[in-house]
């Protein structure tokens, strides 16, 4: 399991044990699922298709509600959010 965090990685460091990537296709490098926990601009602007393609299985879980549902699943993703109902 690998994480990115553009702002917040030094103090994760010091709390969490994980491995850290450079960037957000590196953490999800052959990942079954990718978690979105914090708003940065940085994950409001992923290429999807990119995302897709370096990892395992396509499954994305939006737990800031960043993405319209339709536009993730449009690129082949298994989307999960919070309080949406997803078709």
């Amino acid at each position: 399991m690998a994480g990115y965090d553009p702002e917040g990685m030094e103090n994760a460091r010091q709390m969490m044990d994980i491995e850290f990537a450079s960037g957000p296709y590196k953490a999800a490098e052959g990942a079954d699922v990718a978690v979105i926990v914090t708003e940065w601009n940085e994950f409001r602007a992923l290429d999807l298709d990119r995302l897709k393609s370096v990892m395992n299985a396509a499954v994305l879980v939006d737990l800031r509600n960043i993405y319209r549902p339709h536009e993730v699943v449009s690129h082949g993703f298994a989307y999960h959010c919070i309080g949406k109902i997803v078709e």
